[in-house]
Order: structure tokens, then sequence, then C-alpha cells
């Protein structure tokens, strides 16, 4: 390789690699001002993947690395200034190369939504981090950036117009189109697997500050929502969101790392709106019901096998092309001002939420990271994408990857 790579994209041939491998290369094979390339375990499966790109593909840089190699991945950091991370579950596979990344100093983002290893991660190599410089950018997926930067975009106007900001968020899922990734399943199932065994992680999942910086002093009492539940604010039932214990999570700590931006008492949840009447109530309860039984049977080891083997899609299974395309989300967030005024903010993203729109979102974040945010300005640590990027992200979102934010009041 001639040059180090501004990006390299780590475990391209997986389903979400490859798809933000063609994102990229659709959007950026022609641009002289980003140098990219793509690496993983099996030369093979890369040079077929560089193949099907098209022949004007032959130069696109390919490395060949092993994710549990601490070598390969010390030579991956030396090729690149950020390096993007699609090998998950990242509680298996991920270590090394953040290790690695924190030590010599290389930039890193993923799709994790894994909070314990989030957590694991930041107790590990924080110092290492800070140290070399290394800007290490977790959850940079459909977990968690509509949420993080959705609350962050309210709370700016809500500073803005009222010149505080919001003391309760409610972020809602209104509208859903897509699947489940066979690597976000695997993710699930390796928690349950472990948090079956392991009280004390059992209580850290508890936890609603549990990415919070040590000492952030924050205890307001926040609400998980668990179970069918009617929102009086949006006038519908609500049913638990998956993705809020990883959220929610990454919220408060933008929250801390921003010294309390939102607030020390700031309150946020998360829910997937149902509908109104009884119709909303009976799929609440079908929703809570089919997410209890997933988690109840991913924690024993028989039901475990028979789920990975028959029921859920296994990494690197994921929709066709088609189905992707005619995915799409929409999260709704509703702040509470301190004299009983409102806010709403709606983001809006096309594309199915687990694939194709989290590769955008990632391929966004990455290069945001790799051309717009400086060292002086954000040094060296464990970052969320909302007090990193900031509007940044925003403005590259909505103007590359299918996204809008809207205000309302």
């Amino acid at each position: 390789m001639s040059q180090p790579c501004d990006i390299l994209v780590f475990g391209a041939t997986s389903f979400v690699g490859k798809i933000l491998t063609r994102y990229l290369w659709q959007h950026y094979s022609g641009d002289s001002t980003l140098h990219w390339g793509i690496a993983g375990r099996s030369e093979t499966r890369l040079l077929e993947l560089r193949s099907s790109l098209g022949e004007a593909a032959a130069d696109l840089p390919l490395i060949v690395a092993d994710a549990s190699d601490e070598a390969d991945m010390r030579a991956l950091c030396e090729q690149a200034r950020v390096i993007v991370s699609t090998v998950g579950p990242y509680a298996l596979y991920g270590e090394t190369l953040v290790k690695a990344c924190a030590d010599t100093g290389t930039d890193y983002c993923d799709i994790t939504g894994e909070a314990h290893w989030v957590r694991r991660m930041i107790e590990r190599y924080q110092a290492n981090a800070a140290a070399s410089g290394a800007r290490i950018v977790n959850c940079c997926g459909f977990d968690s950036i509509p949420s993080d930067m959705g609350v962050w975009h309210l709370q700016q106007q809500a500073l803005a117009d009222w010149s505080e900001p919001c003391s309760h968020i409610q972020g809602r899922v209104t509208a859903l189109k897509g699947g489940m990734s066979g690597g976000t399943v695997a993710s699930i199932i390796n928690l349950a697997r472990e948090a079956a065994s392991d009280p004390a992680l059992r209580r850290e999942l508890a936890d609603p500050y549990s990415l919070c910086p040590p000492g952030h002093g924050q205890n307001t009492r926040q609400v998980a929502l668990k179970g069918p539940h009617f929102d009086a604010d949006f006038k519908a039932w609500t049913a638990p969101f998956v993705m809020a214990s990883i959220n929610t999570r990454v919220v408060h700590r933008s929250n801390a790392l921003a010294d309390y931006a939102y607030g020390e008492r700031f309150r946020y949840d998360e829910a997937t709106l149902t509908g109104a009447g009884i119709k909303g109530r009976l799929r609440a309860l079908a929703i809570t019901a089919g997410t209890g039984a997933m988690l109840l049977g991913a924690a024993t080891a028989p039901t475990r096998s028979l789920l990975e083997r028959y029921v859920v899609p296994k990494p690197g299974e994921g929709p066709s092309e088609q189905q992707q395309r005619l995915g799409y989300f929409r999260l709704d967030f509703l702040g509470h001002g301190p004299d009983g005024q409102t806010l709403k903010t709606r983001v809006r993203g096309d594309g199915d939420p687990g694939y194709q729109s989290t590769a955008k979102m990632l391929g966004q974040a990455a290069i945001c990271l790799a051309q717009e945010i400086s060292t002086e300005s954000r040094p060296g640590g464990f970052w969320t994408p909302a007090t990193i990027f900031g509007q940044k992200l925003v403005d590259r979102l909505q103007s590359h990857a299918d996204f809008t934010f809207e205000t309302t009041f």
C-alpha cells in the first residue's frame, strides 16, 4: 500500500461490511479527497468483494488481518487513520482491535449495541486512548445514532428557544420496517448467555448510567418501559424497544461527557408506539411477549441452541437488496421544558435500519471523524456520536444518508 488509508473497513465481507463497502464505492470511488480500503480475515472473500465492484476497483487497497491476532491488528492500525469495524459480536471478537487502536493512536468507529462490552473497553483502554490521541466512537449504527443525535438535536433547539434544556425526553419508535440482522441477534444471544451466569453483569445491565464516567453523580430515577404502557403524551400504547437498553445509556453518557448539558436530573426513556385503543394494547402485549420469549430462550442452553439453529438469522445473513431499499424508520422525541412547554424532533431514515441505513450512518460517521473532527477540539478517549460529531454529523446524515431531522412545537 503506497499510503495509509483515511478509512479502512475491517470486516468488509460481513453482511453490513459488504453494504458499507458498496455504499462507499458508489459515492466516493471518484473522490480524490478520501482514500479508503477494505480489510478482513479471508483474502479470497476480500478479492471476491473487490471484484464485484467492477474493474475500476482493482486498485482498491485490500489488507488481510485476523481480529484475534494482536500483531495483525497493530499492523492494520499502521495502515489507516480511522478503522471502521463491523466484526461482531464485539464481546467475542472486538477487543483486540480496540486495544490496538487505543495503543497506537488510531481513530475507530463501530456499530456495537453491547453496552457491557463498551463499558469494559472504556474501563480498560480510556487511559491508553487519551494518552495516544485515539478517538474511539462506539454505537455508530441504528443503535445509537438516531437516538443520540435525535436527543442532541432536540436539546439544541430547546436551548435556543428556552435557554434551558428539556428536563425529560421521551423517545418513541413511531414507524419501522426492516429485519433484525444476524449479527445483532448473535450479540443479544451472547449477552443473554453471559448474563445468565453472572449476577454482577445482570446488576450492570439494570443500571441506566452504566456507561457514564466514574463519579458521574447522576442518580435520577429513570423509567424502564418493560411492558405494555399507555403513553398519555402520545395518546397511544407502547411496548418495549429492544434497542432501548443501549440507546438510553449512550444518551446518558453523552449528557455526562458534555458536563450535564441536558441537566443533572435529566430523564430519558424509549419505547415503541403500537397504536391507540384495544388494537394498540394487544399489539403492545404481543411485542412484549415476543421479546420476553426470545430473551428467555436465549438465556438457557437448550432453547438457545434451537433459536440459533432454526429461528433467528445467522451472522452474515440478511434481507435482499430490494427488501433493504424498502425499509425505513421514524423516531419521535418529545421534550418537556421548564415551564410545561413541549418540543418535538422527528428523525427519519430510508433503508432497512439494521443494514442499509446502519451502513450509511457508519460510513458518514467515519468520514466525519477522518475529515472534520480535529484532535484539538476532540482529543483522545471514548466518545459518543453526539459529543464528538454534533451538528457536523447531522448535516452529513441529511446530505448523504437519506436522513431528516425536523423540529416542531
